[in-house]
């Protein structure tokens, strides 16, 4: 069945077309023009904006599960419908630094999922276990290890097709891990990282575009050794995420960040609950408390963040002082593209999935509307 949505600023991730029509069939885009038709269901948007779903690459949970706690179809199942309510159409569950046994797992329940469902969970990203233990945050010193090749190939061959996104320290490979790791075609990102600048540039110059969390984790910025964050801000094929809650990563520095990243600058949550509806939770060595709205662990330090893909935005909007439209391709487009999905989500378009946000001019509404 055709439907319309007709009376909207829509902002389609390329540009913004005032009074705008989207005709959707059958869960996806079949037109973007201004002339309204007279055949079919309209939905009036009163003059609201539309833009493409939020994606999040980077989500712990939902509202009531922890991915890696309980690797199942009913916690990928609260973290898809809790990320609805907040604007995110698209979602790669995040497992963090875990056994051999329970990646496997992840694996299997995450594609056994999409064959099941075939929404916007869009596949899995596996955070560790192949980190530096120096820069392991809130991740278990007992789980974060060295890969093997066996261990490594096992992964590859059961989680090519659904592992969209892996998170590693490149300095803990070897160089054959490490090239076995790019042939396979799964997006590297680096991070929980102790790299030199000179070091990051020699695994960026071999394709890796990514990292995690950028300033969380990895070495810093500094005049005499500018750090994995130097050479993510000298090279301009990297994407650079930011939690943008002001406690993992301060608005001034984002700000910075975002003047010279611009278009390879996006939003995670990292979210290790949605709503804050868990106010606490211990999971064998990890363990985390509100405080404050900040989730921190026992140590005092953050144990992954508290906000939503739509308070990252707002954020933006808010504090980077970016305008609506940039603020929402931080969230879309930008992140389609580092994640080598930008043919297929975070824009409307013709052929792109009918899933998006409405909201208001200054972002302090946002709400989902997927249609399909």
């Amino acid at each position: 069945m055709k439907q319309a949505i007709v009376n909207a600023v829509v902002h389609t991730g390329d540009k913004i077309v005032e009074n705008g029509v989207v005709i959707v069939e059958n869960g996806i885009v079949i037109s973007v023009q201004n002339e309204i038709p007279n055949d079919i269901e309209k939905i009036d948007l009163g003059g609201s904006h539309l833009a493409a779903g939020f994606i999040d690459i980077q989500i712990n949970g939902g509202e009531k599960f922890y991915f890696s706690q309980t690797p199942n179809e009913e916690t990928i199942q609260d973290i898809y419908n809790s990320s609805l309510k907040y604007g995110t159409t698209h979602v790669l569950p995040c497992l963090i630094s875990s056994s051999k046994e329970t990646i496997l797992t992840g694996i299997e329940a995450v594609r056994d999922y999409m064959k099941k469902y075939n929404n916007g969970v869009i596949g899995m990203h596996l955070e560790g276990p192949f980190l530096n233990p120096l820069r392991r945050g809130a991740h278990s010193m007992d789980q974060v290890r060295k890969p093997t090749n066996e261990e490594l190939k096992e992964i590859i061959e059961k989680g090519k097709d659904v592992i969209k996104v892996i998170t590693i320290a490149p300095e803990c490979f070897t160089e054959e891990q490490l090239n076995m790791l790019i042939e396979s075609g799964i997006t590297i990102s680096i991070g929980h990282s102790t790299i030199t600048h000179k070091e990051a540039q020699f695994y960026f110059s071999k394709g890796i575009n990514l990292v995690t969390h950028l300033f969380n984790a990895m070495t810093q910025f500094g005049h005499r050794e500018p750090g994995l964050v130097g050479a993510v801000f000298e090279n301009e094929e990297v994407y650079a995420p930011v939690i943008l809650d002001g406690v993992h990563c301060d608005y001034a520095a984002a700000k910075v960040a975002y003047k010279l990243k611009k278009e390879k600058f996006f939003l995670i949550s990292d979210a290790t609950f949605l709503g804050r509806k868990v106010s606490n939770f211990k999971w064998e060595n990890f363990d985390a408390h509100l405080e404050n709205g900040f989730y921190r662990n026992e140590d005092g330090n953050l144990a992954g963040a508290a906000i939503s893909m739509a308070e990252a935005v707002q954020n933006a909007y808010n504090h980077l002082h970016v305008t609506a439209d940039e603020a929402v391709k931080m969230a879309s487009s930008r992140v389609a593209a580092a994640i080598g999905m930008q043919d297929k989500i975070g824009k409307i378009k013709v052929g792109f999935p009918s899933s998006f946000v409405k909201f208001n001019a200054d972002l302090s509404r946002i709400e989902t509307l997927d249609l399909t």
